[in-house]
């Protein structure tokens, strides 16, 4: 019985012991220069729109879109950037950002007037 609690609790300490130092570790943040390009980016998305309108490269039923899916990617940004952005979050930012954008490429060169 004795040798069986022993080896037992040792295998406890060395489990206990390896999750403190991970569980210690900090989060990983995005620095400010991250949040403020991605900030930058959305907003630049929006100049870009609001351009296209101007131009008339794209309709105005294309840009009511694209504008939605802006004011959505902005909300986005605001409820992650609250308590900071961690990796997921920049890449799903990122993603969606680069996902506007072109969308927005391939709305100019259809020449259709219509979404999608």
């Amino acid at each position: 019985m004795r040798t069986f609690i022993i080896p037992l609790f040792v295998a406890a300490v060395a489990v206990a012991g390896a999750a403190a130092p991970a569980a210690a570790a900090p989060a990983w943040r995005a620095q400010p220069g991250a949040q403020r390009q991605i900030q930058n980016d959305i907003n630049q998305l929006d100049r870009q729109i609001a351009r296209a309108v101007q131009k008339r490269t794209v309709s105005q039923r294309e840009a009511t879109g694209l504008r939605r899916q802006a004011i959505s990617l902005q909300r986005t940004y605001n409820q992650f950037s609250r308590n900071g952005l961690d990796r997921r979050e920049v890449a799903q930012l990122e993603s969606r950002v680069n996902s506007l954008h072109e969308r927005l490429k391939l709305e100019r060169r259809d020449w259709d007037g219509r979404r999608g």
